[in-house]
């Protein structure tokens, strides 16, 4: 089996974090990966870039139905595989998704919170070569917390990855709205402040900060490289 572990936290707004998500995901889980597709945008482009070599260990901050992870192991078949995810309902998917293609030694996922949660407890490691989020954060209510536990966990010299909705200011003022209340009713809200608090953070640790917009603002692509040693 997929190595999983289970993580409880006590904290009140992660429970309730957890609650909604797994109430949302129960049923969708079965048809996620098939809808979302086609507006989950640049998602392939972003695990395109991890450049991963044979023994780096990647985390996927909210891994929700595997399908990145077997992404990750298609491209980079050497990764050390980890995913974490609030959502039981979502592991399901998961378990069943890294189960079918054959990564059952190679990936260890675990019901965790993104914002306050122990990689040494989750997957008997402390640090990762990569770590990414995919249209993860923007569903985070503490997505601050959740950035800074992703920013420690980071190894000297590895890089943080970061796929998400932009503030879509390429697009139609109708269409733009139309999205940001349709993605809402599943709790996602697009991070405005997203690009300037990374700045900020990635400074503080002396990080080198990349930002890209696709498809006309609709989604953002940010890649922070950590320094290889503490001055």
């Amino acid at each position: 089996m997929v190595g999983f572990t289970f993580m409880n936290s006590t904290a009140e707004p992660a429970l309730a974090h957890k609650v909604t998500m797994d109430n949302i995901y129960r049923l969708q889980r079965h048809i996620y990966d098939v809808t979302r597709r086609y507006f989950l945008l640049g998602r392939d482009t972003m695990l395109d870039g991890l450049a991963l070599k044979a023994g780096d260990s990647v985390l996927e901050m909210g891994c929700g139905t595997g399908r990145n992870l077997v992404g990750v192991a298609r491209r980079y078949p050497g990764a050390e595989l980890f995913g974490l995810d609030i959502s039981e309902e979502m592991l399901k998917s998961a378990q069943g998704n890294l189960l079918r293609a054959g990564l059952a030694r190679q990936a260890k996922i675990a019901c965790a919170d993104a914002t306050a949660f122990d990689p040494k407890i989750c997957f008997g490691v402390t640090h990762f070569s990569r770590v990414y989020f995919s249209y993860t954060l923007s569903m985070i209510p503490d997505w601050r917390a959740a950035l800074d536990a992703a920013l420690n966990c980071v190894e000297p010299g590895g890089e943080l990855h970061i796929v998400d909705f932009g503030q879509c200011e390429g697009l139609p003022k109708l269409l733009r709205n139309i999205l940001f209340s349709w993605v809402g009713l599943f709790h996602v809200h697009p991070l405005r402040e997203l690009r300037r608090v990374v700045a900020h953070r990635s400074a503080a640790l002396g990080a080198e900060v990349t930002f890209h917009s696709l498809y006309r603002d609709y989604a953002w692509l940010i890649v922070v490289k950590t320094p290889r040693s503490v001055a």
